[in-house]
């Protein structure tokens, strides 16, 4: 999809240098945005010719409200109706995406997914992110996902690097070791 990373620069970059004096707070929203954008039916709506900006506008300001529990501050209300307009609503998760990782680079740091079999509660959590920053050299924005076939252990993802510590990882190897 490098299209649509193409379409997505700009509106990060532009939305980046716009929310300079307050990026965290613009991140959370963007986010958000994002995952309420990233539904099917919103975006077969927001296709459909017969659908208005200002109805689609609607549609997603009440699902953010509803998300959030909060309403769309003045600056994502500008952002959004500037996306709907010019037809870039499939690209907002992708913009969500691009600023967070501008965010991250302007922190010096990087976003990490830990997948586990079994919730990890916050001691063990920060313990583990303690390690991570170490093993990765730099600080980390963890987060925690449950997957359940990994049966034990964890699986770290930082940008495009694997650490893969899980049961069903060892079993796998043994599996192979072994046909060889």
């Amino acid at each position: 999809m490098a299209e649509l990373a193409t379409i997505a620069r700009p509106y990060a970059e532009a939305l980046f240098k716009a929310s300079a004096s307050n990026v965290s707070s613009t991140a959370e929203w963007v986010d958000e945005l994002g995952v309420v954008a990233n539904d099917v039916q919103l975006q077969q709506f927001a296709q459909d010719p017969n659908a208005s900006v200002e109805q689609v506008f609607e549609v997603i300001s009440s699902s953010y409200a509803r998300a959030t529990g909060k309403t769309l501050p003045a600056m994502a209300v500008n952002f959004l109706r500037t996306v709907i307009e010019n037809g870039r609503l499939g690209a907002v998760p992708e913009m969500a995406a691009q600023f967070r990782a501008l965010k991250n680079a302007q922190a010096g740091s990087s976003d990490a997914t830990v997948y586990s079999a079994f919730p990890i509660d916050g001691s063990a959590l920060a313990d583990v992110a303690t390690m991570l920053e170490k093993r990765f050299g730099r600080k980390l924005n963890v987060a925690v996902a449950l997957q359940p076939e990994l049966i034990g252990g964890i699986r770290v993802v930082v940008g495009d690097e694997v650490l893969d510590t899980s049961v069903k990882a060892r079993l796998e190897q043994m599996k192979v070791a072994l046909s060889a």
